[in-house]
C-alpha cells in the first residue's frame, strides 16, 4: 500500500492552483471573472519590468529593444501584449517610471489557467530585451514561484526535523527499535495522504498549501499515536510479564548445561511469552487504540467545519487534513499492531542504558516522580493552580483584541524572491504603483451593444457618464475612467483610482459608498457590481463571519456527541470543549503579537504587513482545535478508566496525569519539532500557520493539560460524571469507553459488584488462594535446579494470564487466606501474618484466634462467609474496632500500592526469629455496633440502571463519617 500510494500520490504535485482565497458567490469574484474573460485582467499574467542605467524609455534604442522583443512571441501563447508605446503620451505615464528608466510590459497568455504555466515556461527566455536588464513578475510567475517554494519548505522541514526526532524518540522510548515505529507510521501517513490529495484533485480544485498542512500532519499525528500504543504496549508486556514470573531480557543465556539446554529453556520462554505478547497487545488495542481512533476521527470533526466555507483554500485544506489523520489512524491501529505483533519483545531491541532493568530509572517507584508530584500537589492546591494558569492565558490573548485582517500578496514570498521584488519596484517607482483601482461593473439589458468607448470622440451614453462622473466626485477619488466594454455581456467597466491603500479603512468606505449607489435608465435598475482588491477582502470576511457559525455548531456537535459517547458524561465534553477555545485564544494572541505588530520579523525574517492573513486564522482554529482535543482524549481517557476501577476522582485525576503526563509532553515535544521545522518556511503564511500551532501546542501541553483540566476536575468532583437518567440509555447503545475486560488480558476481569450499604470504606472479602498458585503480589518462583542431562522444567504450560488456573509452576506455597478490595481486582492483595508462627506456616488475615489454623494442604474454595473446619468466622458485618496494635491497615486500590513506605503495609517484626506475643487485635472483646446517629441526607454519585453512566441520588445516612 505503501510503495503504490507513493507512486500515485506524487502525480498531485502536478494538480495543484494558487489562490482559492475569493468567496464564489461575492461581487468582487464576478468581477474578476468578467474582467478575464470579457474586458481584460487588469492584473497581468505576466509582468515585464525593462529598465536601463544610461537610457530613458523614450530613446529610439530603448523603443526599439522593447518592441522587438515583445513583437516575437508566439500568438498562440501569449494573446494581449500592452506596454509604453502602446497609448499616447498621456495615457502611457503610467507605465514608465518615475526617473523614465524604466518600464514594464504586460502580458496576457491564451488558454486556461492550468495551460499558462507551461506557455510561461516556453516564453521566459525570449523575454530578454538586448542592452536592457529584464525582470519577471505578475499572476503566473507569483503562483509558479509559490508552489515551488511550498516543495522547498517542506523538504527543508523534514531535513531538519528528521534527525532530531530520531534523537528525541530514541531518548524517550529508550530502544532504538521501538524509536523507529513512529517514522515508519510517519512515512505512511504522508505517503497516503498525498495519494488520497490526488483523488480529491480530480473533484475540486486544491491549493498547493495542502501539501504543507498534509505533511505537518501526517508526522505530528503519526508520532502521537505510535508513541501512545508503543508506550501501551510495552506498559501491558511488562505487567503480563511480572504476573507470568517471566524474566525479561534473554534468561535462556544463564542456564547452566550446554547448547541444548539453553534452546530448550529459549522454546520454553517463547512458548510462555506468546500468550502474554497476544493479552497486551490486545489490551493496548482494547485501550489506547479505541482512544486513537476516537481521537482521529474528533480531530477529523474538527477539520469537517472547514467544508462549510466557500473558499478553496480552506475547503482544500480541510479535505487534506481529513484525510491525513484517517491515514495516520490507520497506520497507528492497523500497520503499528502489525509491527509490535512481529516483535513483540524485540520492540525493545538496541536499549539505551537508562532502560535497562538494572538501571536507576527502572528501579524507581512508579508512583513517584515529577508527573505524580504535579498532580497531588494540583489535587491539593487547585485554585491557585487555576487562578495562575487563567491570568497567563488571558494576557497571552490580549493583543488579539486588537487585530486587524489582511489579504495575501507578494510579500508572504521571502525578502530575496524575484517575483517579489517586481511587484515591490512598481509600487515604489511608478506613477499609481501602489494603487490599486475599485473596479466597478454596470450591466444590464440595456446597455447599448453597439457602442465601445475605444475611440475619441465617441458619443458616451448620458447616463453611464453621468455616473462616471459621480463616482469621480467621491471623497478619495483621484479618476475614473472606462477601462473596459463588452457588447455579447452587455457591461462597461469603470476603474476608479484612489490614494489610500487597499487596507485602508477609507477605501473600505468607498467600497461600501459605490455598491450603496444606484443607477437608472428610463426607469429600470442596472446591475452594479463593484471588484477589486479592497471589495475582494470585504467580501472575505463576510463570508468567514457568516460561515464561522456554522463551523462552530458543526465541530461543536460532532465533538460533543463524541466525547459523550467515549466518556459517558455531559460535563467532560463541555469542560473539553472550553478548554481548548482558550489554548486557541492563547495562540491567536502570540500570532497577533508576533506577525501584525512585527516582534517575530527579525528572528522568523519575514516582512511585518500590520494584519494578519484571515483564512490562516480560521485554519490554525481548525487544526489547534482537532490537537487539543486529541491531547484532551489522551488525558481522560486514562483518568476515566481509573475512574471505573476506583470511583475515587482524586485519585483517579492523579493517576491519569501521572500515566499520561511524560507521554502527552513527549508527544507535544516531538510535535513541536515538526512545527518548529515548518515555522522557519520561506512563505509568510507558513511561518504564521507554524506559529500559531506552536505556541497552542506549547500552552495545552503545559498549561491547559497539566493545571488547569486537573484543577477543573478537582472543583468539579464527582460531578465529572454526571449522566442524566434520561441519556443512560442513549449511552449504552452508543458507549466507546476503553475495554479493559478482555479474554487473557494481564489483569483479571473485576469481580461483581457488591452492594453499596457496605459497613467499611472500601468493600471487602474472604478468598483463599489456590495451593500452587503465585499470588499477586509474590516475587517471581526461583527456577527448580534442573535434572541431570534434561532443560529445567521452568516454564510449565498454563493457562492465560490471569485465568481462574494460571497454571502449575516449580515453586509451590502453602495456602493462605488474604483480604482484598472486589472493586480493585488488580490490586495488590492485602495479606497478615502472625509474627509468632513459624515459617512456612499459612497466613492468615483477621482470623478468630480461637477458630483452628486452616490445614496446610488446603481443601479447596471456602465460602465467602460462614463457618470454617468447624469454628464460626467473623464476617465483618460490623465495622473492626481498635486492638492493642491498632486499627487493621485500610486496603487502596492499585492507584496507592502498598510499600515499605506506606503505613497501610504493616512492617514487620524487628527479629523474626525472636519470641513474640501473637497478636489478638480482640482482646478487648468482639467489636461492638457504634450507636446509631440522627438519619441525614446527602447527594451521591450513583451508578445509571444497567451500568451505563453515573447520576446524582438522594440517600439518607446514619454514619457520621
Amino acid at each position: 500500500m505503501t510503495v503504490l500510494a507513493g507512486g500515485w500520490g506524487l502525480g498531485v504535485f502536478a494538480k495543484f492552483k494558487q489562490g482559492g482565497f475569493e468567496d464564489p458567490k461575492a461581487s468582487s469574484t464576478l468581477v474578476a471573472k468578467l474582467g478575464a474573460t470579457y474586458f481584460g485582467s487588469t492584473n497581468p499574467d505576466v509582468l515585464v519590468l525593462y529598465s536601463s542605467d544610461t537610457m530613458t524609455v523614450d530613446d529610439p534604442e530603448y523603443m526599439r529593444s522593447v518592441v522587438t522583443t515583445v513583437s516575437r512571441l508566439p500568438k498562440d501563447k501569449v494573446a494581449e501584449v500592452i506596454s509604453y508605446y502602446s497609448f499616447d503620451a498621456q495615457d502611457a505615464a503610467p507605465f514608465a517610471s518615475h526617473d523614465k528608466r524604466m518600464t514594464f510590459v504586460a502580458l496576457k497568455l491564451a488558454g486556461t489557467d492550468l495551460e499558462k504555466g507551461p506557455h510561461y515556461e516556453a516564453i521566459k527566455q525570449q523575454l530578454n530585451a538586448p542592452g536592457l536588464k529584464t525582470e519577471l513578475g505578475g499572476a503566473v510567475p507569483l503562483n509558479i514561484e509559490f508552489g515551488t517554494q511550498v516543495v522547498t519548505d517542506i523538504v527543508r522541514a523534514e531535513i531538519i526535523s528528521l534527525p532530531i526526532l530520531l534523537i528525541l524518540l530514541v531518548v524517550v522510548f529508550g530502544a532504538f527499535t521501538a524509536s523507529v515505529l513512529p517514522l515508519i507510521v510517519a512515512l505512511f501517513s504522508i505517503v497516503g495522504g498525498f495519494a488520497v490529495l490526488h483523488m480529491v484533485t480530480y473533484l475540486t480544485d486544491v491549493t498547493s498549501m495542502a501539501l504543507e498542512v498534509v505533511t505537518m500532519m501526517g508526522v505530528g499525528l503519526a508520532i502521537d499515536y505510535s508513541l501512545f500504543i508503543v508506550s501501551r504496549f510495552r506498559e501491558e508486556l511488562d505487567r503480563g510479564m511480572r504476573a507470568g514470573g517471566i524474566d525479561p531480557g534473554k534468561p535462556w543465556k544463564r542456564v547452566p548445561g550446554g547448547r541444548r539446554e539453553r534452546k530448550a529453556e529459549k522454546r520454553a520462554y517463547r512458548r510462555a511469552l506468546r500468550p502474554v505478547q497476544q493479552a497486551a497487545l490486545a489490551r493496548t488495542m482494547g485501550t489506547a487504540g479505541r482512544t486513537i481512533a476516537v481521537s482521529g476521527i474528533t480531530v477529523s470533526a474538527a477539520l469537517a467545519g472547514l467544508l462549510v466555507f466557500p473558499q478553496m483554500f480552506l475547503r482544500t485544506i480541510g479535505l487534506a487534513g481529513i484525510a491525513t489523520v484517517l491515514v495516520a489512524v490507520f497506520g497507528a491501529v492497523v500497520l503499528l499492531p502489525t509491527l509490535l505483533a512481529l516483535l513483540g519483545t524485540r520492540v525493545e531491541a538496541g536499549r539505551m542504558p537508562w532502560r535497562r532493568p538494572d538501571s536507576k530509572r527502572s528501579r524507581r517507584d512508579p508512583d513517584s516522580g515529577f508527573w505524580y508530584r504535579l498532580g497531588h500537589s494540583v489535587m491539593k492546591h487547585p485554585l491557585p493552580y487555576f487562578a495562575v494558569t487563567l491570568v497567563i492565558l488571558g494576557v497571552l490573548f490580549g493583543p488579539f483584541l486588537s487585530v486587524q485582517f489582511g489579504s495575501v500578496d507578494a510579500r508572504v514570498l521571502p525578502k530575496e524572491s524575484p517575483t517579489r521584488a517586481v511587484v515591490e519596484t512598481v509600487k515604489e517607482k511608478f506613477p499609481n504603483g501602489s494603487a490599486e483601482p475599485i473596479d466597478v461593473v454596470v450591466s444590464g439589458d440595456l446597455i447599448p451593444r453597439d457602442w465601445k468607448p475605444v475611440r475619441s470622440g465617441d458619443n458616451i451614453p448620458p447616463y453611464l457618464e453621468t455616473f462616471r462622473k459621480q463616482l469621480e466626485d467621491a471623497e478619495g477619488v483621484t479618476q475614473a475612467k472606462f477601462t473596459g466594454y463588452s457588447g455579447s455581456y452587455g457591461g462597461v467597466r469603470i476603474s476608479v483610482t484612489h490614494k489610500y491603500e487597499p487596507m485602508d479603512e477609507r477605501a473600505q468606505d468607498l467600497v461600501s459608498g459605490i455598491r450603496g449607489m444606484s443607477l437608472m435608465k428610463n426607469g429600470y435598475p442596472m446591475h452594479i457590481d463593484v471588484g477589486g482588491s479592497t471589495a475582494a477582502q470585504m467580501d472575505l470576511m463576510d463570508a468567514l463571519m457568516r460561515s464561522l457559525p456554522k463551523m462552530a455548531v458543526v465541530v461543536f456537535l460532532t465533538t460533543f456527541l463524541l466525547l459523550f459517547m467515549f466518556f459517558g458524561s455531559v460535563v467532560l465534553p463541555l469542560k473539553a470543549i472550553v478548554m481548548n477555545v482558550l489554548s486557541i485564544g492563547a495562540s491567536f494572541g502570540v500570532v497577533v503579537w508576533g506577525f501584525q505588530y512585527g516582534h517575530l520579523a527579525g528572528i522568523l525574517n519575514f516582512t511585518p504587513t500590520g494584519s494578519v492573513e484571515a483564512t490562516s486564522m480560521i485554519l490554525i482554529l481548525a487544526v489547534v482545535f482537532g490537537l487539543s482535543m486529541d491531547y484532551e482524549v489522551f488525558l481522560l481517557s486514562r483518568i476515566r478508566e481509573e475512574w471505573d476501577r476506583t470511583h475515587d476522582n482524586r485519585a483517579a485525576v492523579a493517576v491519569g496525569m501521572q500515566r499520561t503526563g511524560g507521554i502527552i509532553t513527549s508527544a507535544a515535544l516531538l510535535f513541536l519539532v515538526v512545527i518548529a521545522a515548518f515555522s522557519m518556511a520561506g512563505l509568510t503564511v507558513v511561518k504564521l500557520i507554524g506559529v500559531g500551532m506552536f505556541v497552542a501546542v506549547v500552552v495545552d501541553a503545559a498549561l491547559v493539560r497539566s493545571l488547569l483540566v486537573p484543577a477543573t476536575m478537582r472543583f468539579m468532583g464527582s460531578a465529572n460524571w454526571w449522566l442524566p437518567a434520561s441519556l443512560a440509555s442513549l449511552h449504552a447503545k452508543m458507549d466507546l469507553r476503553e475495554r479493559d475486560d478482555l479474554p487473557g488480558a494481564a489483569v483479571a476481569a473485576a469481580p461483581a459488584r457488591l452492594p453499596d450499604e457496605q459497613p467499611y470504606p472500601y468493600a471487602m472479602r474472604w478468598e483463599e488462594t489456590a495451593a500452587n498458585a503465585v499470588p499477586a503480589t509474590a516475587p517471581p518462583a526461583a527456577p527448580a535446579a534442573p535434572a541431570a542431562g534434561r532443560p529445567p522444567a521452568r516454564y510449565a504450560p498454563r493457562g492465560p494470564v490471569g485465568s481462574p488456573e494460571p497454571g502449575v509452576f516449580t515453586a509451590s506455597e502453602p495456602p493462605r487466606v488474604v483480604f482484598q478490595n472486589p472493586a480493585a481486582p488488580s490490586a495488590p492483595r492485602v495479606v497478615f501474618q502472625n509474627p509468632g508462627a513459624p515459617s512456612g506456616a499459612p497466613q492468615v488475615v483477621f482470623q478468630n484466634p480461637d477458630a483452628p489454623q486452616p490445614p496446610q494442604g488446603g481443601d479447596g474454595p471456602r465460602p465467602p462467609h460462614g463457618p470454617y473446619n468447624g469454628a464460626p468466622r467473623d464476617t465483618f458485618s460490623q465495622r473492626f474496632s481498635a486492638g492493642p496494635e491498632g486499627p487493621p491497615p485500610r486496603p487502596r486500590s492499585a492507584a496507592y500500592p502498598p510499600t515499605s513506605a506506606n503505613p497501610s503495609t504493616p512492617p514487620p517484626a524487628a527479629d523474626p526469629r525472636a519470641p513474640q506475643a501473637p497478636w489478638n487485635p480482640w482482646a478487648d472483646g468482639p467489636p461492638q455496633p457504634r450507636p446509631t446517629r440522627p438519619t441525614r441526607t446527602k447527594r451521591e454519585i450513583v451508578p445509571n440502571p444497567g451500568g451505563s453512566g453515573w447520576r446524582w441520588r438522594t440517600v439518607e445516612d446514619n454514619d457520621a463519617d
